[in-house]
């Protein structure tokens, strides 16, 4: 065959293989619902989509950050992100000023944050748990919505005397024990010694609304629970209370030298510690402390695990700006190391 016929065949031949590739991405897109630009749309309009990869390494190489005092509040579960990272935040960005508030009504924490959020009173909230439908519902009621950006993992550590000796505690053990059904620790492989459950009441924020539902199932606590006030009131209890149990942040549980934090599992037997072994003895502490079991947290082996959301209204306003510039800077690499340094485990 000559060249000369050789050269309509080609086009022809490159014609009939673009109209098949064409005709097959127009049947793709109308049958499985692809949208290609709806997908463009929602990387544009999306703020959670801007969080995805920050802009750099440190505080200040993170772009849209506002100029301004904002006020933000919320779990008390961070208190050591707001002691830790936001100090080093104000000194590479002291154009973007941040004041904590606590709730004019009411316990500091999670529930009370995001409802200051709603009403007006803070720039963003910070959150244990995710927002609930109640909350996305007051929200939109008011005309704007809400976008919950995780920003490091926690866990909830269960604490004991340091003097009982006990393996550890299933799940179902656990939610037993709170709502009454288990009042002896001879029940769960213990000595005979009654069991004195201790907690902060479901009101004062996000790391109890979390034990309810994930552990309890929604249940009432059992009339032998006491309820107290702060973490700190509890761990004191427990330290004078031979049968006390006591449960709240892994960070705040894990390093103190007064209690014992216990290995939890899934079934019977099959135990893994929100700490680090070798375990750390009360007699050797402060000298040294329990670390947190960071592999267990972020593989998903230690059975009670939650992120950390920074909680954004999403109005177009400054305060939007700001509560995202803030998760940025959270999530850049500086800010997952100082997360890290404040005892939480990196998200990413």
């Amino acid at each position: 065959m000559s060249q000369k016929n050789e050269i309509p065949i080609l086009i022809l031949s490159l014609a009939i293989t673009a109209g098949l590739i064409g005709g097959g991405f127009w049947w793709f897109t109308k049958n499985s619902g692809f949208n290609l630009n709806q997908t463009i749309s929602n990387k544009t309009n999306n703020p959670q989509a801007s969080t995805g990869k920050p802009s750099g390494k440190t505080f200040t190489s993170i772009q849209n950050v506002p100029t301004g005092l904002f006020n933000y509040g919320g779990s008390t579960s961070w208190a050591p992100i707001r002691l830790t990272v936001d100090p080093a935040i104000t000194v590479a960005r002291p154009e973007f000023r941040l004041r904590y508030v606590e709730p004019s009504n009411g316990s500091p924490g999670s529930g009370t944050g995001i409802q200051s959020l709603i009403d007006g009173q803070l720039a963003f909230a910070q959150s244990s748990r995710p927002v609930l439908d109640r909350e996305l519902s007051r929200a939109q009621q008011r005309g704007f919505s809400l976008n919950q950006i995780g920003v490091a993992i926690d866990g909830l550590a269960v604490a004991v005397n340091p003097n009982l000796n006990i393996p550890g505690l299933t799940l179902d053990q656990l939610k037993s024990i709170y709502t009454g059904k288990i009042n002896n620790w001879n029940q769960v492989g213990g000595i005979n010694l009654p069991i004195k459950p201790y907690s902060r009441r479901i009101s004062d924020g996000g790391t109890v609304e979390l034990f309810v539902q994930d552990i309890l199932g929604g249940q009432s606590f059992g009339s032998q629970v006491e309820f107290v006030s702060t973490t700190t009131q509890a761990l004191q209890k427990l330290a004078s209370s031979p049968g006390g149990i006591y449960y709240a942040s892994a960070p705040e549980v894990v390093p103190q030298c007064s209690i014992k934090p216990l290995p939890l599992g899934r079934t019977q037997g099959k135990y893994v510690a929100p700490y680090q072994e070798p375990f750390v003895f009360p007699n050797e502490c402060p000298g040294k402390r329990n670390k947190l079991n960071i592999e267990a947290f972020q593989s998903g082996k230690y059975p009670i695990t939650r992120n950390l959301f920074v909680v954004v209204k999403q109005t177009g306003q400054i305060e939007q700006q700001a509560g995202i510039a803030y998760a940025n800077l959270l999530l850049s690499e500086q800010g997952q190391e100082l997360i890290t340094q404040a005892g939480f485990v990196k998200i990413r």
